[in-house]
């Protein structure tokens, strides 16, 4: 038996990049953590009545759209059903538990029973920590199993989320100054926990998993870390007034919410390389292990 040139494909000592998770398993994570984080934001902000409705049921749309994505990937869609089965031991299993019960809690709320928001609020936060455990629980890939995956999820459904806010600022009129410091916290801690991501995985990640994030971190931290936090200082210190508020704030939300989409695909995508083969203790004809 013969194997191409540079080893059978997918297996061997050296870092390969795995193909069973693609664009659409980064959409449900892109989707669902901005979905989540405008749910956040909608119950943090002042918006109330129709506001507050087009608001929650827009951030359970964009979970909705990352929960269809998955599907994309499924050979058998009845089979799904079985991720409701076991919750104790997969955290796929509480990620659509916690759905199930984010669904009604943000409907809830839109329908104008404004304490649910909250409750919604709550459960967007437990989905997206699911979904960095979910990443995280994937052992043989140094660039997900990295326990600080699970807050970097979280924080980036944040920042992303308020992004997203703060680009239909103008429909809701729901922005206020204490919302866009808290958007602007959200985008520095971000790249912070991004950082000492990073610096955890220097000598770690393969060479093709550390070129791909690299470029991901550039993204992060001029677009969307200097860019909104920038905007963010000139509209709280009132250096910007007027007409010219609303389109800037935009514009930061722009740039937070996609540099994170663009972390999360790289992330979920190119940066994915197993980590190869590896043998701790190698066995000694005659010695005790």
């Amino acid at each position: 038996m013969s194997y191409p040139k540079g080893g059978y494909p997918g297996y061997g000592p050296d870092a390969w990049q795995q193909t069973s998770w693609d664009w659409r398993a980064a959409g449900n994570f892109i989707c669902g953590g901005a979905g989540a984080g405008l749910i956040v934001f909608a119950a943090i902000s002042v918006a109330r009545g129709s506001a507050l409705a087009w608001l929650m049921l827009a951030g359970l749309a964009l979970v909705g759209l990352g929960l269809f994505f998955v599907s994309l990937e499924l050979g058998r869609p009845l089979r799904a059903l079985n991720v409701f089965r076991n919750p104790h031991t997969s955290w796929m299993g509480r990620e659509a538990w916690t759905t199930m019960a984010l669904f009604p809690a943000g409907i809830a709320a839109a329908a104008g029973f404004t304490a649910f928001a909250w409750v919604a609020a709550v459960l967007a936060i437990v989905f997206v920590y699911c979904q960095g455990r979910m990443l995280q629980a994937a052992k043989g890939i140094p660039a997900w199993r990295e326990p600080l995956v699970a807050p970097l999820f979280v924080v980036t459904a944040l920042a992303e989320g308020g992004g997203w806010f703060f680009v239909a600022n103008a429909l809701h009129r729901a922005g206020t100054q204490e919302a866009l410091v808290a958007f602007g916290l959200f985008v520095l801690v971000r790249v912070f926990v991004w950082l000492a991501y990073r610096r955890r995985l220097a000598g770690v990640a393969a060479r093709g998993a550390a070129i791909a994030l690299d470029r991901a971190g550039r993204v992060l931290q001029i677009a969307g870390t200097v860019v909104p936090l920038a905007i963010v200082v000139l509209v709280v210190a009132g250096a910007v007034s007027g007409p010219t508020i609303l389109p800037l704030v935009a514009l930061a939300g722009v740039a937070a919410a996609v540099a994170g989409a663009y972390v999360k695909y790289t992330l979920v995508v190119r940066a994915a390389f197993n980590q190869g083969f590896a043998i701790q203790h190698l066995p000694v004809r005659g010695a005790r292990s």
